[in-house]
Protein backbone atom coordinates (compact mmCIF):
# COMPACT_ATOMS: atom_id res chain seq x y z
CA UNK A 1 0.00 0.00 0.00
CA UNK A 2 2.65 2.17 0.63
CA UNK A 3 4.81 1.40 -2.49
CA UNK A 4 1.56 2.42 -4.22
CA UNK A 5 0.81 5.79 -2.62
CA UNK A 6 4.51 6.59 -3.25
CA UNK A 7 4.43 5.75 -6.62
CA UNK A 8 0.74 7.63 -6.79
CA UNK A 9 2.53 10.65 -5.03
CA UNK A 10 5.71 10.87 -7.41
CA UNK A 11 3.70 10.97 -11.00
CA UNK A 12 1.72 13.66 -10.04
CA UNK A 13 4.53 15.67 -8.26
CA UNK A 14 6.55 14.67 -11.63
CA UNK A 15 3.42 16.35 -14.02
CA UNK A 16 3.04 19.00 -11.85
CA UNK A 17 6.56 19.88 -12.24
CA UNK A 18 6.93 19.58 -15.76
CA UNK A 19 3.67 21.12 -16.88
CA UNK A 20 4.71 24.18 -14.58
CA UNK A 21 7.98 24.32 -16.05
CA UNK A 22 6.40 24.20 -19.41
CA UNK A 23 4.50 27.42 -18.29
CA UNK A 24 6.99 29.66 -16.57
CA UNK A 25 10.36 28.14 -18.21
CA UNK A 26 12.69 28.65 -15.72
CA UNK A 27 15.96 30.44 -16.84
CA UNK A 28 14.48 29.85 -20.70
CA UNK A 29 15.53 26.64 -20.24
CA UNK A 30 13.88 24.37 -22.82
CA UNK A 31 10.89 22.34 -21.48
CA UNK A 32 12.77 18.54 -21.84
CA UNK A 33 14.95 19.28 -19.49
CA UNK A 34 12.68 19.16 -16.52
CA UNK A 35 10.27 16.77 -18.68
CA UNK A 36 12.78 14.20 -19.41
CA UNK A 37 14.62 14.01 -15.65
CA UNK A 38 10.77 13.70 -14.98
CA UNK A 39 10.07 10.37 -17.20
CA UNK A 40 13.17 9.36 -15.45
CA UNK A 41 11.91 9.95 -12.00
CA UNK A 42 8.54 7.64 -12.73
CA UNK A 43 10.40 5.08 -14.19
CA UNK A 44 13.03 4.91 -11.18
CA UNK A 45 9.79 5.38 -8.64
CA UNK A 46 8.24 1.86 -9.95
CA UNK A 47 5.30 4.34 -11.02
CA UNK A 48 4.70 3.31 -14.56
CA UNK A 49 6.40 -0.34 -15.44
CA UNK A 50 8.92 -0.41 -18.53
CA UNK A 51 6.66 -2.69 -20.40
CA UNK A 52 3.97 0.45 -20.52
CA UNK A 53 7.36 2.29 -21.02
CA UNK A 54 7.72 0.98 -24.31
CA UNK A 55 4.06 1.19 -25.15
CA UNK A 56 4.32 4.73 -24.72
CA UNK A 57 7.30 5.08 -27.18
CA UNK A 58 5.80 2.83 -29.49
CA UNK A 59 2.44 4.83 -29.67
CA UNK A 60 4.18 8.01 -29.85
CA UNK A 61 7.00 7.35 -31.97
CA UNK A 62 5.55 7.90 -35.29
CA UNK A 63 3.80 10.96 -33.88
CA UNK A 64 6.71 12.26 -33.27
CA UNK A 65 8.63 11.55 -36.52
CA UNK A 66 5.73 13.10 -38.22
CA UNK A 67 5.90 16.12 -35.90
CA UNK A 68 9.59 16.44 -36.84
CA UNK A 69 8.83 16.31 -40.42
CA UNK A 70 6.27 19.29 -40.21
CA UNK A 71 8.47 21.67 -38.38
CA UNK A 72 11.02 20.91 -40.65
CA UNK A 73 8.70 21.84 -43.59
CA UNK A 74 7.16 24.91 -41.89
CA UNK A 75 10.76 26.26 -41.04
CA UNK A 76 11.88 25.91 -44.85
CA UNK A 77 8.78 27.32 -46.64
CA UNK A 78 9.87 30.33 -44.03
CA UNK A 79 13.10 30.49 -45.69
CA UNK A 80 11.28 30.33 -48.96
CA UNK A 81 9.67 33.73 -48.47
CA UNK A 82 6.41 32.08 -48.10
CA UNK A 83 5.22 34.43 -44.75
CA UNK A 84 7.05 37.43 -46.36
CA UNK A 85 4.95 37.21 -49.10
CA UNK A 86 2.19 36.50 -46.68
CA UNK A 87 2.56 39.99 -45.21
CA UNK A 88 2.82 41.49 -48.24
CA UNK A 89 -0.31 40.27 -49.25
CA UNK A 90 -2.22 41.59 -45.91
CA UNK A 91 -0.46 44.64 -46.38
CA UNK A 92 -1.96 45.16 -49.95
CA UNK A 93 -5.22 43.62 -49.48
CA UNK A 94 -6.31 45.83 -45.88
CA UNK A 95 -5.35 49.08 -47.74
CA UNK A 96 -5.28 50.66 -44.25
CA UNK A 97 -8.28 49.28 -43.14
CA UNK A 98 -7.95 47.63 -39.62
CA UNK A 99 -11.44 45.26 -39.99
CA UNK A 100 -10.02 43.95 -43.93
CA UNK A 101 -6.49 43.43 -42.08
CA UNK A 102 -8.57 41.19 -39.67
CA UNK A 103 -10.16 39.26 -42.40
CA UNK A 104 -6.90 38.77 -44.41
CA UNK A 105 -5.78 37.35 -41.42
CA UNK A 106 -8.17 34.84 -40.62
CA UNK A 107 -7.76 33.68 -43.68
CA UNK A 108 -4.06 33.32 -43.70
CA UNK A 109 -3.89 32.01 -39.99
CA UNK A 110 -6.38 29.51 -41.40
CA UNK A 111 -4.77 27.50 -44.05
CA UNK A 112 -1.62 27.85 -42.54
CA UNK A 113 -2.73 26.34 -39.31
CA UNK A 114 -4.71 23.58 -41.23
CA UNK A 115 -1.58 23.23 -43.92
CA UNK A 116 1.72 23.86 -41.41
CA UNK A 117 0.48 23.29 -38.17
CA UNK A 118 -0.44 25.53 -35.72
CA UNK A 119 3.19 26.01 -34.70
CA UNK A 120 4.06 28.03 -37.90
CA UNK A 121 0.92 30.36 -37.29
CA UNK A 122 2.60 31.88 -33.62
CA UNK A 123 5.96 31.74 -34.52
CA UNK A 124 6.07 32.45 -38.05
CA UNK A 125 2.82 33.97 -38.73
CA UNK A 126 2.63 36.05 -35.71
CA UNK A 127 5.49 38.18 -36.19
CA UNK A 128 4.63 39.08 -39.30
CA UNK A 129 0.82 40.19 -38.20
CA UNK A 130 2.53 42.16 -35.46
CA UNK A 131 5.00 43.71 -38.94
CA UNK A 132 2.33 44.51 -40.81
CA UNK A 133 0.01 45.91 -38.28
CA UNK A 134 3.01 48.53 -37.37
CA UNK A 135 3.86 49.72 -41.22
CA UNK A 136 -0.16 50.20 -41.46
CA UNK A 137 -0.08 52.19 -38.38
CA UNK A 138 -3.17 50.38 -36.93
CA UNK A 139 -3.58 49.13 -33.46
CA UNK A 140 -1.97 45.13 -33.45
CA UNK A 141 -3.98 43.86 -31.04
CA UNK A 142 -7.33 42.27 -32.32
CA UNK A 143 -5.21 40.62 -34.94
CA UNK A 144 -2.58 39.72 -32.30
CA UNK A 145 -5.68 37.71 -30.72
CA UNK A 146 -6.76 36.98 -34.12
CA UNK A 147 -3.69 34.63 -34.80
CA UNK A 148 -3.65 33.22 -31.24
CA UNK A 149 -7.60 31.68 -31.27
CA UNK A 150 -6.46 31.02 -34.48
CA UNK A 151 -3.55 28.92 -33.82
CA UNK A 152 -6.08 27.10 -31.62
CA UNK A 153 -8.92 26.80 -33.08
CA UNK A 154 -8.10 26.28 -37.36
CA UNK A 155 -6.21 23.46 -36.13
CA UNK A 156 -9.37 21.29 -36.37
CA UNK A 157 -8.96 20.23 -40.19
CA UNK A 158 -6.33 17.99 -40.66
CA UNK A 159 -4.46 15.59 -38.52
CA UNK A 160 -1.48 17.46 -39.44
CA UNK A 161 -2.77 20.61 -38.15
CA UNK A 162 -1.74 20.00 -34.59
CA UNK A 163 -0.28 17.69 -32.25
CA UNK A 164 -3.37 16.46 -30.44
CA UNK A 165 -4.94 15.93 -34.33
CA UNK A 166 -1.88 13.58 -34.63
CA UNK A 167 -2.42 11.52 -31.43
CA UNK A 168 -6.35 11.80 -32.28
CA UNK A 169 -5.84 10.39 -35.02
CA UNK A 170 -3.45 7.16 -34.86
CA UNK A 171 -6.51 6.14 -32.26
CA UNK A 172 -9.84 7.40 -34.45
CA UNK A 173 -9.18 4.41 -37.48
CA UNK A 174 -10.16 6.98 -39.90
CA UNK A 175 -7.92 7.83 -43.27
CA UNK A 176 -6.99 10.84 -43.49
CA UNK A 177 -9.53 12.14 -46.33
CA UNK A 178 -13.04 11.13 -43.73
CA UNK A 179 -10.93 12.78 -41.13
CA UNK A 180 -10.73 15.68 -42.69
CA UNK A 181 -14.63 15.75 -44.38
CA UNK A 182 -15.96 15.19 -40.48
CA UNK A 183 -13.76 18.24 -39.09
CA UNK A 184 -14.77 20.15 -41.99
CA UNK A 185 -17.94 20.99 -40.30
CA UNK A 186 -16.48 22.11 -37.27
CA UNK A 187 -13.62 24.12 -38.71
CA UNK A 188 -15.58 26.56 -40.50
CA UNK A 189 -18.34 26.84 -37.63
CA UNK A 190 -15.25 27.77 -35.06
CA UNK A 191 -13.89 29.92 -37.18
CA UNK A 192 -16.89 31.58 -37.71
CA UNK A 193 -17.44 32.02 -34.43
CA UNK A 194 -14.16 33.34 -33.73
CA UNK A 195 -14.36 36.49 -36.18
CA UNK A 196 -18.50 36.92 -35.12
CA UNK A 197 -17.05 37.51 -31.44
CA UNK A 198 -13.91 39.00 -32.42
CA UNK A 199 -15.01 41.87 -35.05
CA UNK A 200 -17.74 42.43 -32.02
CA UNK A 201 -14.90 42.66 -29.32
CA UNK A 202 -12.79 44.84 -30.82
CA UNK A 203 -15.24 47.12 -32.91
CA UNK A 204 -13.42 50.26 -31.52
CA UNK A 205 -10.40 49.27 -33.00
CA UNK A 206 -11.39 48.03 -36.54
CA UNK A 207 -14.31 50.64 -37.28
CA UNK A 208 -13.31 53.05 -40.52
CA UNK A 209 -9.62 53.31 -41.71
CA UNK A 210 -7.20 55.10 -40.83
CA UNK A 211 -6.64 58.94 -42.29
CA UNK A 212 -3.45 57.66 -44.91
CA UNK A 213 -5.88 55.05 -46.44
CA UNK A 214 -5.30 56.11 -49.93
CA UNK A 215 -1.66 56.56 -49.25
CA UNK A 216 -1.28 53.52 -48.23
CA UNK A 217 -3.08 51.54 -51.29
CA UNK A 218 -0.46 54.01 -53.35
CA UNK A 219 2.32 52.67 -51.76
CA UNK A 220 0.96 49.41 -52.31
CA UNK A 221 0.74 49.23 -55.98
CA UNK A 222 3.89 51.00 -56.04
CA UNK A 223 5.47 48.31 -54.27
CA UNK A 224 3.90 45.25 -56.84
CA UNK A 225 2.39 41.86 -56.00
CA UNK A 226 4.42 39.76 -53.95
CA UNK A 227 6.79 37.26 -55.00
CA UNK A 228 5.06 33.93 -54.43
CA UNK A 229 7.86 31.20 -53.50
CA UNK A 230 6.14 28.74 -55.97
CA UNK A 231 8.56 25.88 -54.93
CA UNK A 232 7.73 26.06 -51.81
CA UNK A 233 3.76 26.03 -52.42
CA UNK A 234 3.93 23.88 -54.83
CA UNK A 235 5.64 21.32 -52.65
CA UNK A 236 3.32 22.12 -49.45
CA UNK A 237 0.79 20.96 -52.16
CA UNK A 238 2.03 17.64 -52.99
CA UNK A 239 2.78 17.08 -49.71
CA UNK A 240 -1.05 17.48 -48.34
CA UNK A 241 -2.01 15.24 -51.60
CA UNK A 242 0.28 12.84 -50.45
CA UNK A 243 -1.42 12.45 -46.76
CA UNK A 244 -4.20 11.70 -48.79
CA UNK A 245 -2.95 9.31 -50.14
CA UNK A 246 -0.36 7.55 -47.76
CA UNK A 247 -3.60 7.03 -46.00
CA UNK A 248 -5.52 4.99 -48.40
CA UNK A 249 -2.74 3.14 -49.43
CA UNK A 250 -2.39 2.29 -45.48
CA UNK A 251 1.08 3.67 -45.58
CA UNK A 252 1.95 6.22 -42.52
CA UNK A 253 1.38 9.76 -43.27
CA UNK A 254 4.87 10.36 -41.91
CA UNK A 255 6.20 9.36 -44.73
CA UNK A 256 4.68 11.74 -46.93
CA UNK A 257 5.56 14.71 -44.31
CA UNK A 258 9.12 13.26 -44.22
CA UNK A 259 9.22 13.54 -48.83
CA UNK A 260 7.82 16.92 -48.29
CA UNK A 261 10.45 18.23 -45.88
CA UNK A 262 13.20 16.55 -47.85
CA UNK A 263 12.79 18.09 -51.42
CA UNK A 264 13.00 21.39 -49.49
CA UNK A 265 15.96 20.50 -47.26
CA UNK A 266 17.95 19.22 -50.48
CA UNK A 267 17.16 22.69 -52.23
CA UNK A 268 18.17 24.53 -49.24
CA UNK A 269 21.49 22.56 -48.59
CA UNK A 270 22.81 22.94 -52.10
CA UNK A 271 22.01 26.14 -52.23
CA UNK A 272 23.76 26.62 -49.23
CA UNK A 273 20.73 28.25 -47.01
CA UNK A 274 20.69 26.40 -44.76
CA UNK A 275 23.60 23.65 -42.85
CA UNK A 276 23.03 20.37 -41.78
CA UNK A 277 22.88 21.60 -38.04
CA UNK A 278 20.13 23.66 -38.94
CA UNK A 279 17.94 21.23 -40.03
CA UNK A 280 18.88 19.37 -36.85
CA UNK A 281 17.75 21.93 -35.15
CA UNK A 282 14.67 23.45 -37.07
CA UNK A 283 13.20 19.89 -36.50
CA UNK A 284 12.98 21.24 -32.44
CA UNK A 285 14.79 17.49 -31.00
CA UNK A 286 14.76 19.13 -27.27
CA UNK A 287 10.52 19.52 -28.21
CA UNK A 288 10.12 15.73 -29.47
CA UNK A 289 12.05 14.95 -26.39
CA UNK A 290 9.80 17.02 -24.44
CA UNK A 291 6.50 14.92 -26.03
CA UNK A 292 8.03 11.32 -25.48
CA UNK A 293 8.58 12.23 -21.74
CA UNK A 294 5.27 13.84 -21.09
CA UNK A 295 3.66 10.81 -22.65
CA UNK A 296 5.49 8.48 -19.94
CA UNK A 297 4.36 10.78 -17.72
CA UNK A 298 0.97 10.69 -18.49
CA UNK A 299 0.45 7.36 -18.75
CA UNK A 300 2.25 7.04 -15.55
CA UNK A 301 -0.47 9.32 -13.74
CA UNK A 302 -3.35 7.48 -15.40
CA UNK A 303 -2.00 4.18 -14.40
CA UNK A 304 -1.95 5.33 -11.09
CA UNK A 305 -6.29 6.66 -10.64
CA UNK A 306 -6.77 9.76 -13.08
CA UNK A 307 -7.52 7.09 -16.12
CA UNK A 308 -10.51 5.61 -13.64
CA UNK A 309 -11.58 9.42 -12.83
CA UNK A 310 -11.77 10.48 -16.53
CA UNK A 311 -13.51 6.87 -17.53
CA UNK A 312 -15.95 7.86 -15.04
CA UNK A 313 -16.44 11.30 -15.84
CA UNK A 314 -15.81 10.88 -20.07
CA UNK A 315 -19.97 10.27 -21.88
CA UNK A 316 -20.48 7.34 -23.32
CA UNK A 317 -22.09 7.36 -26.99
CA UNK A 318 -22.04 9.73 -30.11
CA UNK A 319 -25.48 11.60 -29.60
CA UNK A 320 -25.53 15.29 -29.75
CA UNK A 321 -25.11 15.19 -25.66
CA UNK A 322 -23.05 12.53 -25.22
CA UNK A 323 -20.49 14.74 -27.94
CA UNK A 324 -20.91 17.76 -25.94
CA UNK A 325 -20.67 16.40 -22.83
CA UNK A 326 -16.70 14.75 -24.25
CA UNK A 327 -16.26 18.34 -25.73
CA UNK A 328 -16.88 20.07 -22.47
CA UNK A 329 -14.44 18.19 -20.46
CA UNK A 330 -11.96 17.88 -22.72
CA UNK A 331 -12.13 21.82 -22.44
CA UNK A 332 -12.28 21.72 -18.77
CA UNK A 333 -8.94 19.46 -18.80
CA UNK A 334 -7.07 20.97 -21.52
CA UNK A 335 -7.30 24.51 -19.26
CA UNK A 336 -6.40 22.63 -15.99
CA UNK A 337 -3.66 20.74 -17.06
CA UNK A 338 -2.84 21.42 -20.45
CA UNK A 339 -3.91 19.89 -23.95
CA UNK A 340 -1.52 17.84 -24.46
CA UNK A 341 -1.44 15.97 -21.56
CA UNK A 342 -5.63 16.35 -21.90
CA UNK A 343 -5.44 14.35 -25.18
CA UNK A 344 -3.35 12.12 -24.17
CA UNK A 345 -5.67 11.21 -21.37
CA UNK A 346 -8.78 11.11 -22.78
CA UNK A 347 -8.30 9.48 -26.33
CA UNK A 348 -7.54 6.12 -25.09
CA UNK A 349 -10.70 6.08 -23.11
CA UNK A 350 -13.05 7.61 -26.08
CA UNK A 351 -11.65 5.46 -28.49
CA UNK A 352 -13.52 2.92 -28.09
CA UNK A 353 -16.67 4.48 -28.40
CA UNK A 354 -15.84 5.15 -32.00
CA UNK A 355 -14.33 7.75 -33.81
CA UNK A 356 -17.02 10.29 -32.76
CA UNK A 357 -15.90 10.62 -29.69
CA UNK A 358 -12.46 11.01 -30.56
CA UNK A 359 -13.23 13.64 -32.72
CA UNK A 360 -15.50 15.42 -29.74
CA UNK A 361 -12.38 15.05 -27.30
CA UNK A 362 -10.01 16.98 -30.12
CA UNK A 363 -12.39 19.30 -30.64
CA UNK A 364 -12.30 20.41 -26.77
CA UNK A 365 -8.57 20.20 -26.08
CA UNK A 366 -8.00 22.02 -29.43
CA UNK A 367 -10.84 25.24 -28.92
CA UNK A 368 -10.73 25.11 -24.81
CA UNK A 369 -7.21 26.40 -24.63
CA UNK A 370 -8.29 29.91 -25.45
CA UNK A 371 -9.71 30.24 -22.17
CA UNK A 372 -6.03 30.38 -20.43
CA UNK A 373 -3.18 31.02 -20.98
CA UNK A 374 -1.90 27.90 -19.96
CA UNK A 375 -4.27 25.54 -22.07
CA UNK A 376 -2.31 25.66 -24.79
CA UNK A 377 1.77 25.39 -25.15
CA UNK A 378 0.90 27.32 -28.31
CA UNK A 379 -0.80 29.87 -26.03
CA UNK A 380 2.29 30.37 -23.80
CA UNK A 381 4.46 30.68 -27.16
CA UNK A 382 2.51 32.91 -28.64
CA UNK A 383 2.49 35.44 -25.67
CA UNK A 384 6.22 35.65 -25.69
CA UNK A 385 6.31 36.59 -29.41
CA UNK A 386 4.03 38.53 -28.43
CA UNK A 387 6.41 40.18 -25.65
CA UNK A 388 9.28 40.05 -27.79
CA UNK A 389 7.29 42.61 -29.90
CA UNK A 390 6.70 44.92 -27.04
CA UNK A 391 3.15 44.19 -26.62
CA UNK A 392 2.02 42.88 -23.61
CA UNK A 393 -0.96 40.81 -23.40
CA UNK A 394 -3.43 41.47 -20.29
CA UNK A 395 -5.26 38.80 -18.64
CA UNK A 396 -8.49 40.40 -18.16
CA UNK A 397 -8.80 40.81 -21.47
CA UNK A 398 -7.73 37.85 -22.96
CA UNK A 399 -10.00 36.02 -20.57
CA UNK A 400 -13.24 38.16 -21.19
CA UNK A 401 -12.42 37.15 -25.01
CA UNK A 402 -12.06 33.42 -24.36
CA UNK A 403 -15.21 33.22 -21.84
CA UNK A 404 -16.75 34.73 -25.29
CA UNK A 405 -15.94 32.97 -27.82
CA UNK A 406 -14.96 29.33 -26.29
CA UNK A 407 -18.23 27.98 -25.25
CA UNK A 408 -19.93 29.61 -28.25
CA UNK A 409 -17.05 27.70 -30.19
CA UNK A 410 -17.44 24.98 -28.62
CA UNK A 411 -21.01 24.90 -29.00
CA UNK A 412 -21.22 25.43 -32.50
CA UNK A 413 -18.09 23.32 -33.70
CA UNK A 414 -19.96 20.29 -31.81
CA UNK A 415 -22.96 20.43 -33.27
CA UNK A 416 -21.55 20.76 -36.47
CA UNK A 417 -19.67 17.25 -35.93
CA UNK A 418 -22.95 15.72 -34.62
CA UNK A 419 -24.61 16.65 -38.27
CA UNK A 420 -21.25 15.81 -39.71
CA UNK A 421 -21.46 12.26 -38.43
CA UNK A 422 -25.10 12.07 -38.73
CA UNK A 423 -24.63 12.44 -42.81
CA UNK A 424 -21.21 11.00 -43.73
CA UNK A 425 -21.88 8.32 -41.13
CA UNK A 426 -18.88 7.45 -38.02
Amino acid sequence: MIEIMFAESVSVAALAVVLVCAVVRPFRLPEAVFAVPAAAAVVAAGAIPLAHVREEAARLGPVVGFLAAVLVLAKLCDDEGLFHACGTWMARWAGRRPGRLLGAVFALASVITAALSLDATVVLLTPVVFATAGRMRVAPTPHLYAAAHLSNTASLLLPVSNLTNLLAFSASGLSFTRFALLMAGPWLAAIAVEYAVLRRFFAAELAGSTSAADAADADAAEQGPPEVPLFALVTVACTLAGFAVASAADIDPAWAAAAGAAVLAVRALVRGRLSPRGLVRAASPAFLAFVLALGIVVRAVLDHGLGDVLGHALPDGTGLLPLLGAAALAALLANLINNLPAVLALVPLAAPAGPGAVLAVLIGVNIGPNLTYAGSLATLLWRRVARHHGHEIRLREYTALGLLTVPAALLAATLALWAGLAVLGP
